[in-house]
């Protein structure tokens, strides 16, 4: 809000501060992206300026009492200086939170005027199945990097997977027809004694239904990618 305020009427928050206020799971700045009226608005120390040149009055909503750009407009914008993967991220949260309208986006790109994020945008939405790659991490962002550097995408992540009589359990990475489950084990959280026992019990009734589960440690997929990734070769 302070950084609309400093940047006078008509300001709003926008690309990756937006991207923040929509929860997109997007990697911020220390400077607070700002869209305002005029060419790249007003400079302010901390605060990176933009152009509302092509800014439409649909464009913009109101989020927590603060001016920013609509989910599909801020989609466009972060995917001006966003990798492909970033951008299928933010695809991927923002359907996760059922606030994906592709009306509002084709609005958006109809509109884009050539700009270089309207491309990216396009193929991400054509190419990715949109809500299937959602990691909640670091070590998961990793791992879902090495199979598809080698060509090995899962079909899913973090699927859930019911039990016959009743509740069930998260797939960190699911292959259907290798009836293959990983999981990456982070650091912290798998190591105590309560953690262990719901860990392998877990596995056990997910192998009563057929699935097989292998786990890689977090130093496996951050220092040994080589391994993890000959290892998931065999195992599919």
């Amino acid at each position: 809000m302070a950084a609309t305020l400093a940047c006078g009427p008509g300001a709003l928050v926008s690309h990756r501060a937006a991207a923040a206020k929509w929860d997109l799971a997007l990697r911020g700045r220390p400077s607070v992206d700002v869209t305002s009226p005029g060419i790249g608005g007003r400079r302010r120390p901390g605060i990176r300026a933009h152009s509302a040149a092509t800014l439409a009055a649909r464009d913009v909503t109101v989020i927590d009492a603060i001016p920013s750009t609509t989910l599909a407009r801020t989609l466009l914008d972060v995917a001006e200086d966003a990798t492909r993967r970033e951008v299928e991220r933010a695809c991927d949260r923002a359907e996760t939170q059922r606030l994906l309208a592709m009306t509002g986006i084709d609005d958006v790109l109809a509109r884009a005027s050539g700009r270089r994020g309207a491309a990216l945008l396009s193929a991400v939405l054509s190419e990715h199945r949109v809500g299937s790659t959602l990691t909640r991490n670091e070590l998961e962002e990793c791992f879902l990097a090495i199979c598809r550097d080698v060509g090995l995408a899962p079909d899913s992540v973090n699927a859930w997977i019911s039990y016959a009589d009743g509740g069930g359990a998260e797939a960190d990475f699911l292959w259907h027809a290798q009836r293959l489950i990983v999981e990456v084990d982070g650091r912290d959280v798998h190591t105590t004694r309560r953690a262990l026992e719901a860990d392998r019990r877990r596995d056990q009734r997910l192998m009563l239904l057929g699935w097989r589960v292998a786990r890689f440690t977090w130093r496996q997929v951050m220092f040994e990618p080589a391994y993890v990734a000959a290892t998931l070769r065999a195992l599919l």
